[in-house]
């Protein structure tokens, strides 16, 4: 160790957590600009102590790497933050009552926007209606977000608006519901959203500028130091990434972010991507795509009819054929890819595409992902390992609804492998977790301890989703922090505590190891350093200039 130069910050503790083992041990870590400069006792680093260095001394606090969050959606988020949530609404009529309420507080808001409504959660268990909407806002357009994201329930001043009547068309890959009578519900399926979000969504690069400093605020109190920004429905709408450099050259980007934009036919426009943004906070990552829906709305694509509903398997967003197409024309190209995939039927197509890019593109190092794989065939698990693809899972969504809903859509025999981890990750896969924010909160401990405990939608530690599916705590914490660092090619900067990597740390306010795993939920973070920089410390976020 060469400690003729001093660090700019030393951390130690109790309880240091590196992500190279499975439990943590006493030890200290000094900074020196945005490296990890040593890594040892705290005997080994104290002759980095100069008389500028600030000194983070802990007890049995958890020291750790920082959070990457490997599948999310920033501005969406940011949105969610700044609107209402019906989460906890009980009832159709409740839930449009809040709306109103929160519509007084905003008056001037040109569209009332909502997120989190679950009619599984309701005591009718129907889907809403605009008429209730109508009832209590009959003259400003609403927009509610499904707590999935995948379809929304909207008032008739939104459908106006829009332009949308009885007679208007469904888009490919989305559905205008309409009753027995052909009128309008008010629901709009998977791609019908869109027709409404261009409007509800027409944001002035200012205002998300204004709510992106909610997210970043909370991403830092979280803990949360890397994020994956992925392609989502409102995308076309949202995305502004020259908006991230514009705050990055400001030296406002307190999170590293990368970059997912949507996979389609114009590889041009993503090589220009990819070729702009590749600084160590902002940088491109590969391409996203969609090739099914959710198994709740009955859009996840199956292999056998859904168990309620057998009329439906489920669908593509767009033709095998033409999927297998793009991807293999992607990867031929050297993009890494991302799937959306949830239903059984759309994870094998999924790994049938990446299996066929190889054989005809040859095979490297692609580190292709599909996302969510909520329900898969037991012969389509050994395929992830055999082909390298990773499964990026969300272990808070077997929390986002009551798992009798899963067992009535799927069946007994296939909800054994309803959100699979330990399956997966015994069959040898790479598992990276993310939140999928704003589907889920944005906190990690819930994605952690959903992880370890698979406790269901009712919070009870009696009634445990698939048991067997649980990991170790140890497993759990590397799937947040090293996993998504490879799955971004970036294990040798990011993921673990070691010398000469990217100084993202974090410092817990308990040893997760050493408490019990009910505990997990209620642990906050006590600091926050991002590049060498502090930027959250107990309870206050610090600026980073």
């Amino acid at each position: 160790m060469n400690s003729s130069i001093k660090a700019d910050i030393i951390i130690t503790g109790d309880a240091v957590f590196t992500g190279l083992d499975n439990r943590p041990k006493p030890g200290a870590i000094a900074i020196i600009g945005n490296k990890i400069a040593a890594v040892g006792s705290y005997d080994e680093i104290v002759p980095y102590i100069g008389t500028n260095t600030q000194v983070y001394v802990y007890g049995n606090q958890l020291i750790m790497p920082g959070f990457h969050d490997f599948h999310l959606h920033i501005i969406p988020g940011a949105i969610e933050l700044d609107s209402i949530s019906l989460l906890d609404a009980k009832s159709e009529e409740e839930a449009a009552d809040m709306v109103r309420q929160f519509a007084d507080t905003r008056p001037e808001d040109p569209w009332i926007l909502g997120f989190s409504w679950d009619n599984s959660n309701w005591d009718n268990k129907q889907l809403p209606t605009r008429a209730s909407l109508d009832r209590v806002l009959p003259d400003r357009p609403v927009v509610l977000m499904f707590i999935e994201l995948h379809y929304a329930w909207v008032n008739s001043k939104a459908l106006e608006i829009m332009g949308i009547t009885r007679d208007t068309p469904n888009p490919p890959f989305g559905e205008i519901e309409k009753d027995k009578n052909g009128e309008l519900t008010g629901i709009l399926y998977e791609k019908a959203m869109d027709l409404v979000h261009k409007g509800a969504y027409d944001f002035s690069r200012e205002k998300k500028s204004q709510i992106l400093k909610k997210f970043f605020h909370l991403a830092a109190e979280y803990g949360i130091t890397s994020v994956n920004d992925m392609y989502a429905p409102t995308s076309d709408f949202l995305d502004d990434f020259e908006l991230f450099r514009i705050l990055e050259n400001a030296g406002e980007l307190p999170t590293r972010i990368h970059l997912l934009p949507a996979l389609t036919n114009d590889l041009e426009r993503s090589k220009d991507l990819r070729g702009t943004y590749t600084s160590n906070k902002l940088q491109f990552s590969g391409l996203k795509y969609f090739i099914d829906g959710v198994i709740t709305g009955y859009t996840a694509y199956l292999l056998d009819p859904y168990s309620d509903k057998p009329e439906t398997r489920g669908s593509t967003s767009i033709s095998p054929e033409l999927f297998k197409k793009m991807v293999i024309n992607a990867d031929r190209e050297g993009f890494r890819i991302r799937i959306h995939a949830i239903g059984d039927a759309g994870v094998r197509l999924s790994l049938d595409a990446f299996e066929e890019a190889q054989i005809i593109n040859g095979v490297r190092d692609s580190r292709h992902t599909i996302e969510h794989i909520e329900s898969i065939h037991p012969d389509d698990i050994n395929r992830f390992q055999q082909l390298g693809v990773i499964a990026s899972m969300q272990p808070q969504h077997l929390a986002l609804t009551h798992k009798e809903v899963y067992l009535s859509r799927l069946g007994e025999e296939r909800d054994k492998l309803t959100f699979a981890v330990n399956t997966l990750k015994k069959a040898g896969a790479r598992i990276a977790f993310g939140s999928d924010f704003p589907v889920t909160s944005l906190n990690p401990m819930l994605e952690i301890y959903r992880a370890v405990t698979r406790v269901d939608y009712s919070g009870s530690i009696e009634n445990v989703w698939n048991p067997e599916e649980g990991i170790a705590l140890a497993e759990a914490l590397k799937a947040y922090t090293l996993e998504p660092a490879y799955g971004t090619f970036r294990e040798n900067e990011l993921g673990t505590i070691e010398v000469g990597k990217l100084a993202d740390i974090i410092v817990l306010d308990r040893n997760l190891f050493d408490v019990p795993t009910e505990e997990i939920v209620e642990t906050k973070v006590q600091l926050t350093v991002v590049d060498g920089k502090v930027v959250f410390e107990q309870g206050k976020v610090k600026s980073i200039h």
